[in-house]
Protein backbone atom coordinates (compact mmCIF):
# COMPACT_ATOMS: atom_id res chain seq x y z
CA UNK A 1 0.00 0.00 0.00
CA UNK A 2 1.32 3.90 -0.78
CA UNK A 3 -0.26 6.68 1.15
CA UNK A 4 -2.86 8.65 -1.21
CA UNK A 5 -0.73 10.39 -3.99
CA UNK A 6 -2.23 14.02 -5.29
CA UNK A 7 -1.48 13.19 -8.71
CA UNK A 8 -3.46 9.49 -9.44
CA UNK A 9 -6.40 11.95 -10.31
CA UNK A 10 -4.53 13.46 -12.80
CA UNK A 11 -3.47 10.55 -14.06
CA UNK A 12 -6.91 9.24 -14.74
CA UNK A 13 -7.42 12.31 -16.57
CA UNK A 14 -4.58 12.33 -18.86
CA UNK A 15 -5.25 8.23 -19.39
CA UNK A 16 -9.14 9.41 -20.11
CA UNK A 17 -8.02 12.03 -22.65
CA UNK A 18 -6.16 9.89 -24.48
CA UNK A 19 -8.30 6.81 -24.76
CA UNK A 20 -11.46 9.32 -26.03
CA UNK A 21 -9.24 10.55 -28.59
CA UNK A 22 -7.82 7.05 -29.73
CA UNK A 23 -11.35 5.64 -29.75
CA UNK A 24 -13.51 8.99 -30.66
CA UNK A 25 -17.57 7.60 -30.07
CA UNK A 26 -16.65 4.05 -28.45
CA UNK A 27 -17.06 5.27 -24.84
CA UNK A 28 -20.50 6.54 -23.35
CA UNK A 29 -18.61 7.94 -20.38
CA UNK A 30 -14.86 6.95 -18.36
CA UNK A 31 -15.02 7.41 -14.76
CA UNK A 32 -12.32 6.70 -12.56
CA UNK A 33 -12.78 4.22 -9.66
CA UNK A 34 -11.01 1.93 -7.35
CA UNK A 35 -9.29 2.84 -3.89
CA UNK A 36 -6.88 5.76 -6.21
CA UNK A 37 -10.41 7.71 -6.57
CA UNK A 38 -11.25 7.95 -3.25
CA UNK A 39 -9.13 11.14 -1.83
CA UNK A 40 -6.91 10.62 1.12
CA UNK A 41 -7.18 7.02 0.80
CA UNK A 42 -3.82 4.34 0.62
CA UNK A 43 -3.70 2.59 -1.82
CA UNK A 44 -2.02 0.14 -4.45
CA UNK A 45 -0.70 2.75 -7.24
CA UNK A 46 -2.71 1.54 -10.33
CA UNK A 47 -5.29 3.94 -11.40
CA UNK A 48 -8.52 1.92 -11.96
CA UNK A 49 -10.46 2.98 -14.68
CA UNK A 50 -14.23 2.25 -16.00
CA UNK A 51 -15.06 2.60 -19.23
CA UNK A 52 -18.71 2.15 -20.25
CA UNK A 53 -19.51 1.22 -23.93
CA UNK A 54 -22.83 0.31 -25.57
CA UNK A 55 -22.79 -3.58 -25.67
CA UNK A 56 -20.11 -6.68 -24.99
CA UNK A 57 -19.86 -6.52 -28.67
CA UNK A 58 -18.41 -3.54 -28.91
CA UNK A 59 -16.30 -4.39 -25.51
CA UNK A 60 -15.07 -7.41 -27.70
CA UNK A 61 -14.43 -5.24 -30.54
CA UNK A 62 -11.97 -2.84 -28.45
CA UNK A 63 -9.59 -6.01 -27.19
CA UNK A 64 -7.31 -5.85 -30.27
CA UNK A 65 -7.00 -1.95 -30.91
CA UNK A 66 -6.64 -1.04 -26.98
CA UNK A 67 -3.63 -3.48 -27.25
CA UNK A 68 -2.11 -2.10 -30.08
CA UNK A 69 -2.67 1.46 -27.91
CA UNK A 70 -0.59 0.16 -24.92
CA UNK A 71 -2.40 -1.82 -22.76
CA UNK A 72 -2.14 -5.47 -22.47
CA UNK A 73 -4.35 -8.07 -21.31
CA UNK A 74 -4.74 -11.90 -20.54
CA UNK A 75 -6.75 -13.50 -23.15
CA UNK A 76 -7.85 -16.29 -20.41
CA UNK A 77 -8.87 -14.22 -17.54
CA UNK A 78 -10.97 -12.21 -19.90
CA UNK A 79 -12.89 -15.75 -21.07
CA UNK A 80 -13.45 -16.09 -17.44
CA UNK A 81 -15.89 -12.60 -17.89
CA UNK A 82 -19.24 -12.42 -18.99
CA UNK A 83 -20.07 -8.84 -17.58
CA UNK A 84 -16.64 -7.21 -18.43
CA UNK A 85 -13.07 -6.57 -20.35
CA UNK A 86 -9.60 -6.23 -18.10
CA UNK A 87 -6.96 -4.87 -19.57
CA UNK A 88 -3.86 -3.06 -17.63
CA UNK A 89 -1.07 -1.00 -19.10
CA UNK A 90 2.84 -0.70 -17.95
CA UNK A 91 5.50 1.95 -17.30
CA UNK A 92 8.94 0.90 -15.94
CA UNK A 93 7.85 -2.70 -15.50
CA UNK A 94 4.83 -1.65 -13.09
CA UNK A 95 1.39 -1.85 -13.87
CA UNK A 96 -0.03 2.08 -13.90
CA UNK A 97 -3.52 1.52 -15.05
CA UNK A 98 -6.59 -1.37 -14.87
CA UNK A 99 -9.46 -0.68 -17.47
CA UNK A 100 -12.22 -2.21 -16.92
CA UNK A 101 -14.64 -2.21 -19.66
CA UNK A 102 -18.50 -2.86 -18.99
CA UNK A 103 -21.90 -1.57 -20.77
CA UNK A 104 -23.08 1.44 -19.29
CA UNK A 105 -25.64 1.28 -16.76
CA UNK A 106 -25.60 -2.38 -16.40
CA UNK A 107 -25.16 -3.56 -13.29
CA UNK A 108 -20.86 -4.00 -13.01
CA UNK A 109 -20.85 -0.39 -13.96
CA UNK A 110 -23.92 1.05 -11.29
CA UNK A 111 -22.15 -1.36 -8.20
CA UNK A 112 -18.34 0.23 -8.68
CA UNK A 113 -19.84 3.58 -9.24
CA UNK A 114 -22.09 3.31 -5.98
CA UNK A 115 -18.82 1.59 -4.43
CA UNK A 116 -15.96 4.56 -5.04
CA UNK A 117 -18.81 7.04 -4.61
CA UNK A 118 -20.27 5.12 -0.71
CA UNK A 119 -16.18 5.37 0.20
CA UNK A 120 -15.80 9.24 -0.76
CA UNK A 121 -18.55 10.04 1.52
CA UNK A 122 -17.75 7.86 4.63
CA UNK A 123 -14.44 8.28 5.77
CA UNK A 124 -14.68 5.46 8.34
CA UNK A 125 -15.72 3.18 5.60
CA UNK A 126 -13.05 4.24 3.49
CA UNK A 127 -11.08 3.06 6.81
CA UNK A 128 -12.50 0.19 7.43
CA UNK A 129 -11.57 -0.74 3.57
CA UNK A 130 -8.02 0.23 3.80
CA UNK A 131 -7.59 -2.40 6.77
CA UNK A 132 -9.31 -4.95 5.25
CA UNK A 133 -7.10 -4.59 1.95
CA UNK A 134 -3.75 -4.52 4.06
CA UNK A 135 -4.87 -8.05 5.88
CA UNK A 136 -6.11 -9.36 2.45
CA UNK A 137 -2.55 -8.50 1.07
CA UNK A 138 -0.88 -10.35 3.79
CA UNK A 139 -2.52 -13.13 3.91
CA UNK A 140 -2.46 -13.78 -0.64
CA UNK A 141 0.88 -11.73 -0.94
CA UNK A 142 1.35 -13.99 -3.73
CA UNK A 143 -2.35 -14.71 -4.99
CA UNK A 144 -3.27 -11.44 -6.91
CA UNK A 145 -6.99 -13.36 -7.73
CA UNK A 146 -7.74 -14.73 -4.31
CA UNK A 147 -6.50 -10.69 -2.89
CA UNK A 148 -9.51 -9.68 -5.00
CA UNK A 149 -12.20 -12.31 -4.54
CA UNK A 150 -11.99 -11.83 -1.00
CA UNK A 151 -12.14 -8.29 -1.14
CA UNK A 152 -15.84 -9.32 -2.86
CA UNK A 153 -17.84 -9.42 -0.17
CA UNK A 154 -17.27 -6.27 1.44
CA UNK A 155 -17.27 -4.09 -2.06
CA UNK A 156 -20.62 -5.85 -2.81
CA UNK A 157 -22.36 -5.26 0.89
CA UNK A 158 -21.61 -1.28 0.40
CA UNK A 159 -22.83 -1.30 -3.03
CA UNK A 160 -26.09 -2.59 -2.36
CA UNK A 161 -26.63 -0.54 0.94
CA UNK A 162 -25.44 2.57 -1.10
Amino acid sequence: MHAYDASWPEGFHRERKRLLSLFPGKFIDIQHIGSTAVPGMSSKPIIDILAGVESMAVAEALAEPLCRSGYTTSAEFNLTLTDRKWFMRWANGHRTHHLHVVVHGAEPWTERLRFRDALCARPELAASYVALKTELAAQHASDREAYTHAKEAFIRSVSRAA
